[in-house]
C-alpha cells in the first residue's frame, strides 16, 4: 500500500517534506504528487527501476519524453543547453506550467533521453509543496504527468490517486486539489520554438 502524506498547500510541514525526501533517497520510492498542473509521477534522477515504473503505469514506451522537474532556472540550466533567444523567453515564463524540450547536456543520464533526438523534457512547476520538496531533496525529480491509458486529463486529486495507484506507487502527497490541465509543451531542440502539447500555460508567447 501506498503511504499517504497529507502535506499543508501554502505551509508545508518539513517533517513530512523530509519523510518523503527519505523515501526517495533510501527506498527508491515512487511518488505521486501534485503540481501547478495536475499530478505527477516522480522519482530520484537515478532510479532506474523508478522510471521503468512510471512507463509501465502510464502505458509508455521508450521514446517518451521525460521531464526532470527543477527547482530553479540555474538547476534547469545544468540539464539542457539554452541558447539566448531560448533563455530570455524560458525564464519569463518560469515558474509556471509549462514543460520544454530541449538537448541535453552530459549531466543527464543517456536512458532518460529521447532515443533518437538526445532531448529531455524540463520544468520549474509554480507550486509551493514541489518547490519545497526540491529544496529539501537538492536534485531534480524524474517526472511524467499522471495521465492513465485511456484518459486524457491528469489526476488532480489525492485520494483519488490512492484509490488507483495505491499498490503500484509508493507515496501519494495530498496538498489540496490540482487544476486538471497538463503543462503546455514547448519543443526548443530546433532552434525555434514549436508547441507540442496546448495546456495550461499560454503557448501565444512562443508562438510567431
Amino acid at each position: 500500500m501506498a503511504r499517504y502524506v497529507d502535506i499543508h498547500p501554502d505551509n508545508p510541514q518539513q517533517r513530512l517534506l523530509q519523510q518523503v525526501v527519505d523515501a526517495l533517497r533510501d527506498d527508491d520510492a515512487l511518488i505521486a504528487y501534485p503540481t501547478d498542473s495536475g499530478y505527477a509521477l516522480g522519482c530520484r534522477v537515478g532510479n532506474r527501476d523508478g522510471r521503468d515504473r512510471i512507463l509501465r503505469i502510464r502505458g509508455l514506451d521508450e521514446r517518451h519524453h521525460f521531464t526532470l522537474v527543477c527547482k530553479d532556472f540555474s538547476q534547469l540550466g545544468q540539464l539542457v543547453h539554452v541558447d539566448n533567444a531560448a533563455f530570455r523567453a524560458i525564464r519569463s515564463a518560469t515558474p509556471g506550467p509549462y514543460t520544454f524540450i530541449l538537448p541535453a547536456t552530459p549531466e543527464v543520464p543517456r536512458r532518460l533521453l529521447h532515443p533518437k533526438k538526445r532531448t529531455v523534457g524540463v520544468r520549474i512547476p509554480d507550486h509551493r509543496v514541489v518547490q519545497a520538496l526540491l529544496e529539501l531533496l537538492g536534485e531534480p525529480l524524474l517526472s511524467s504527468t499522471l495521465i492513465l491509458p485511456g484518459e486524457t486529463e491528469p489526476r488532480t486529486n489525492g485520494w483519488d490517486v490512492k484509490e488507483e495507484l495505491d499498490h503500484v506507487v509508493d507515496v501519494v502527497i495530498e496538498a489540496g486539489e490540482t487544476p486538471a490541465e497538463p503543462t503546455t509543451v514547448i519543443d526548443w531542440s530546433e532552434g525555434a520554438p514549436e508547441v507540442v502539447r496546448y495546456g495550461a500555460g499560454d503557448a501565444s508567447r512562443f508562438v510567431a
